[in-house]
C-alpha cells in the first residue's frame, strides 16, 4: 500500500468520473431489501427495466445487453437538482422474471432516487468532460497539480487509443503536471460519502488554500 501526505497551503479536490449516461427517467424506490430492489414507483423493476430498453435506439438497446448500471442518489435531501457526478453507478447482478425484482451491487433504500444507465466510449468521454468542467466552473481556480486513478476497464480498452483521460485533463487545465496509474477499483466520493467504484477516473486535484488576487 502506497500513501501520500501533503502539508502547507495545499488543497486536495477529489473528482469521480463515472463514465455512464443515464436513459429513461428518474425513478424512486418503493420497496427493497437490502441490496434487492423489489419496486420503483410502485411497479416491478425489470418491467420497468423492459420498457425503458424497448423505447431505445438499436445501438443503445445492444449496448444494454452487457453495458447496463443502475445509478443512485445518496443525498438527494441536500440536492434540488441532479447533474454529472451525483449518480453513484452500480452493477446490476441479476433479475426475477418472477417477481420483477433486481439485485444491485450496492444496498438501497425506500425512497432512494435511482435511474438507468449505459456505459459505453462516447458517454464515458462526455462524463469526463463534463465533471471537470464543472469544477472548473465551481472553483474558478487552476489546480497546481494533479493526480490520476484511472480504472483497467478504461484506456485503450475502452477508447481504442492511448492517454484519452489525461487529454481532456490537459484541455481542461492546459500544461498542469498529472501523474498517476491504472487501478482495479478506484475510492472516491459522490455527494458527501466515499466510495469504492469501477470503471471510473478519479482524480485529486492539488490547489493553493490562498485564494487569486481578485481582476
Amino acid at each position: 500500500m502506497v500513501g501520500l501526505a501533503v502539508a502547507g497551503s495545499l488543497k486536495i479536490d477529489a473528482v469521480v468520473a463515472q463514465g455512464c449516461r443515464p436513459i429513461g427517467q428518474p425513478m424512486y424506490v418503493s420497496k427493497c431489501e437490502r441490496n434487492i430492489l423489489l419496486a420503483v414507483d410502485d411497479r416491478p423493476p425489470l418491467e420497468v427495466l423492459q420498457e425503458t430498453v424497448a423505447g431505445l435506439n438499436q445501438s443503445d438497446r445492444e449496448l444494454a445487453q452487457h453495458s447496463l448500471f443502475l445509478g443512485l442518489v445518496n443525498d438527494e435531501f441536500f440536492k434540488q437538482e441532479v447533474g454529472p457526478g451525483d449518480y453513484l453507478i452500480r452493477n446490476i447482478l441479476g433479475g426475477d422474471p418472477n417477481t420483477g425484482a433486481i439485485a444491485i451491487g450496492d444496498r438501497l433504500r425506500p425512497g432512494q432516487r435511482v435511474q438507468w444507465h449505459l456505459r459505453d466510449a462516447h458517454a464515458s468521454a462526455e462524463d469526463l468532460q463534463a465533471v471537470l468542467q464543472r469544477y472548473r466552473q465551481t472553483e474558478h481556480q487552476t489546480p497546481v497539480a494533479a493526480v490520476l486513478f484511472s480504472c483497467l476497464g478504461r484506456g485503450e480498452g475502452l477508447y481504442h487509443e492511448p492517454d484519452h483521460d489525461s487529454r481532456v485533463f490537459a484541455t481542461e487545465f492546459g500544461a498542469v503536471p498529472l501523474g498517476g496509474f491504472f487501478c482495479n477499483g478506484e475510492i472516491g466520493p459522490v455527494g458527501n460519502s466515499t466510495f469504492l467504484h469501477g470503471y471510473t477516473s478519479a482524480f485529486g486535484l492539488l490547489r493553493s488554500r490562498q485564494q487569486p488576487p481578485a481582476p
